[in-house]
């Protein structure tokens, strides 16, 4: 088990601000790029958080990454937009691309956007969460071009990413439902922090480069790589596909079909349709039966092992707060990879270091 660091709030993010200068990045960029990592560390994904840092960086050196672009519209027709990353941070042009959208949405009442060539968008369910905090509902799906990761059902290699599927509605009065989950049963990323961390992963999720089943994280993370299993058999394989299809083929332009693992840049195709619920439907039913289906949930006894029914975004939640008071944990390797980036991007890793105090 690998050794670790906890560190502040404050103190991550005033060091890998000062990494994330190191790409050449304008002070805005700077700002949504390690906002976004370090959200996801907060809220426990540890595998879109800070960790992605020295993949981004091989991705930049390599050409993959571009700093300081920014969103482009190749179509708009009001209520539908499509959009080009052109390889920016997606921290970046993702945001760009969500105020675009729910200001549309907003005038429409709804709006399908197709963003293309984003540089790994991170944890979408911050994009959903953006929709929320305009009143807005928005269901995401996105795909991956960067290498193969996850097997279809009954296949025996990977032929697709994680391709993530998200959901956010926002609730009147409460804490709003966030669905966001990767098609496969476990992100890639967590097979990273995992491999990092020296741990093994639970039965059922991974098989090795011959297509036998393993506990071995290593698998999802070097060579020789095997893959990740979808979640629920066909169910998570099905879904996959559709991502594939919808965030890929149809908003990118460019999917997945490929086995060419040479290049190290992570590109997300994402389609995202955003409702204005007030738009489709009578505001006070809406809100009237959505909470009386969250109270009905949450009502359920819980059963041996549980403490209380959860909805999606509750254990994000409970993270945060934990983490904002206890500090956020990186495992060694990750920090020591960290540093590495430091000094691949032309900086002092020791000043990294004092800033976050480690």
């Amino acid at each position: 088990m690998a050794k670790g660091h906890v560190i502040g709030n404050a103190q991550l993010r005033a060091a890998m601000q000062e990494l994330v200068r190191g790409f050449g990045s304008e002070a805005r960029e700077v700002e949504l790029v390690v906002d976004n990592l370090v959200e996801a560390n907060l809220t426990g994904h540890d595998s879109h958080g800070v960790g992605m840092l020295p993949r981004y960086t091989e991705s930049f050196l390599e050409g993959g990454l571009v700093p300081n672009a920014h969103v482009k519209a190749v179509l708009d027709a009001g209520a539908m937009l499509r959009l080009d990353g052109q390889a920016g941070f997606g921290q970046v042009v993702g945001h760009e691309a969500m105020l675009m959208g729910i200001e549309r949405a907003k005038k429409h009442g709804t709006c399908i956007m197709a963003l293309g060539n984003a540089h790994h968008l991170c944890r979408i369910g911050a994009w959903a969460e953006m929709a929320i905090e305009a009143g807005l509902i928005s269901v995401h799906f996105t795909n991956v071009i960067s290498r193969g990761s996850v097997a279809p059902h009954g296949g025996s290699d990977a032929r697709f990413g994680t391709n993530p599927f998200t959901v956010g509605i926002p609730v009147k009065g409460r804490e709003p439902i966030l669905l966001d989950f990767a098609t496969s049963v476990v992100a890639q990323g967590k097979a990273r922090v995992a491999h990092n961390k020296g741990e093994k992963f639970p039965p059922g999720r991974l098989i090795d480069n011959h297509g036998n089943p393993t506990e071995d994280p290593k698998f999802a993370v070097v060579p020789p790589i095997g893959a990740i299993l979808p979640f629920g058999e066909h169910k998570g394989s099905g879904l996959a596909v559709v991502c594939e299809l919808l965030g890929g083929a149809l908003a990118a332009g460019r999917a997945w079909h490929d086995t060419d693992a040479s290049k190290r840049r992570v590109h997300n195709g994402m389609l995202t349709v955003i409702i204005d619920p007030n738009a489709i439907a009578d505001q006070a039913t809406f809100e009237r039966e959505t909470l009386a289906v969250i109270d009905w949930v949450r009502a359920s006894p819980p059963r041996q092992g549980f403490d209380k029914v959860r909805l999606a975004g509750d254990p994000e939640r409970e993270t945060k707060a934990r983490r904002l008071a206890e500090g956020i944990p990186i495992d060694e390797t990750t920090w020591k990879e960290l540093l590495g980036a430091a000094g691949k991007l032309k900086l002092d890793p020791a000043s990294i270091g004092k800033l976050a105090g480690v």
